[in-house]
């Protein structure tokens, strides 16, 4: 099908694909969440299927939540607050506008959780706050009738040994957050993707894979690892050189050669492996890349901090409510906090690139029992969550509360995967 392109957004210079980090300059320091919950059948634990996810959704009060469709597929509702929408494998993510308070934040999630146990029980499922299915694995589990998730299947099966465990299977918590410059956001950015496998081992939530005890504690961050290198990697070993100064540009060298996957234009779409440098110099079949192109590409890199108009870390496993609070809560201690930063950036300099890359693999497995360097991760792990409850009471708001149910778990040397290894005979 003959795609056609915008000529008011072409692409001619490479220097136009700064623009959408530019756009996200600004001195406000909100939070955007993204919570994303898993479905099972009361009766047997299996995942809900999409016809049944659907008759969920329908449930959201509609002077409130607006559906939309892809063809005549409800794929997701659209409000005032943010976005309701589903995942490859009917999991169903609340992606929240931003808002400055946590209390805010924890407000509106705590209202989609509650409406979302209410809407599930009436249809015989029910929330589990798992960061992966506990018995049905991709095999059994539909991907929904949406184009973009067609293209991903076809494409990344030939990249890695678990996509489709990553999407069909898996759920997870995103904190997105806001920079003021270039310097700003290149700064947040590289001391989140740094912190990953870190505080990932903190937010352990998935040790059950097919009704059975897997050997990691988050088997969410493994399948991870082994999707697409080219795009779910550390972006640059340029940022972990503390004598190297990564800019947008380097950013963006680093996704001019990450291939694409699919073309957009309005309703019609085609499929491609070019890299987005190649589509810069050579178009495809009659096609010119355009800014929106430019922004599907960036949507479709899935390193566990990526950059966009904000920067989003990605990297933990869904949680029950309470600790799903902790994860905007601890970010906002950190990255808000130049003092907090400049603390944490100190305790991560004297690591390299190669314990960074040893760490990521061993965070799934030991999560707060590994070690980078002769360092035991438990301790550094202690000294951030500090660093992050005393940034917060500084504000005299009360926020430092919202990271107490982790701060439990860090205390008490275990992770959320600890209780369900312990109690997995009740799922």
């Amino acid at each position: 099908m003959l795609l056609t392109n915008n000529p008011t957004d072409i692409i001619t210079d490479k220097s136009q694909l700064a623009q959408i980090f530019v756009s996200g300059f600004k001195s406000e320091q909100k939070i955007g969440v993204e919570s994303e919950k898993l479905l099972v059948y009361k009766d047997s634990n299996k995942a809900v299927k999409y016809e049944d996810v659907v008759k969920i959704l329908s449930q959201f009060d509609e002077n409130k939540w607006q559906r939309y469709y892809e063809n005549e597929y409800l794929l997701g509702l659209k409000s005032d607050i943010g976005s309701i929408s589903l995942e490859p494998g009917s999991q169903v993510e609340l992606s929240l506008s931003p808002f400055e308070k946590l209390e805010d934040i924890t407000k509106n999630l705590n209202e989609f959780y509650t409406n979302l146990e209410t809407y599930a029980g009436k249809t015989g499922a029910k929330v589990i706050h798992y960061g992966i299915q506990p018995i049905s694995t991709f095999d059994d589990i539909q991907v929904i009738p949406k184009k973009r998730y067609e293209y991903m299947t076809k494409y990344l099966i030939t990249k890695g040994l678990t996509p489709y465990v990553m999407m069909r299977e898996t759920a997870g918590i995103q904190a997105n957050f806001d920079y003021e410059n270039e310097q700003d956001a290149i700064r947040k950015l590289s001391l989140a993707i740094k912190m990953s496998p870190i505080i990932s081992a903190v937010y352990a939530n998935s040790p059950i894979r097919s009704g059975k005890l897997t050997q990691y504690k988050s088997f969410r961050a493994n399948s991870w690892i082994n999707v697409d290198e080219d795009r779910c990697g550390y972006i640059d070993k340029k940022i972990f050189d503390n004598n190297y100064q990564f800019t947008f540009n380097d950013y963006i060298e680093v996704l001019l050669d990450v291939p694409m996957i699919f073309i957009q234009r309005e309703n019609h779409s085609i499929q491609t492996n070019q890299t987005f440098r190649q589509f810069m110099k050579e178009g495809f079949d009659g096609i010119k890349p355009i800014l929106s192109d430019w922004e599907n590409h960036i949507s479709l890199y899935f390193t566990d901090v990526r950059l966009k108009s904000y920067v989003e870390i990605r990297n933990h496993d869904a949680q029950i409510p309470e600790i799903t609070y902790s994860v905007p809560a601890f970010w906002k201690g950190i990255i808000y906090n130049k003092a907090a930063i400049e603390e944490a950036e100190k305790m991560l300099s004297k690591f390299n690139y190669e314990d960074f890359m040893q760490l990521r693999k061993a965070s799934p497995v030991n999560t707060i029992n590994a070690k980078i360097q002769n360092y035991r991760l438990l301790d550094l792990i202690r000294e951030f969550f500090d660093i992050s409850y005393a940034s917060l009471k500084q504000n005299h708001s009360g926020e430092e509360a919202y990271l107490d149910g982790i701060y439990e778990y860090i205390l008490s040397n275990k992770t959320p995967a600890d209780d369900i290894i312990t109690n997995y005979q009740n799922l």
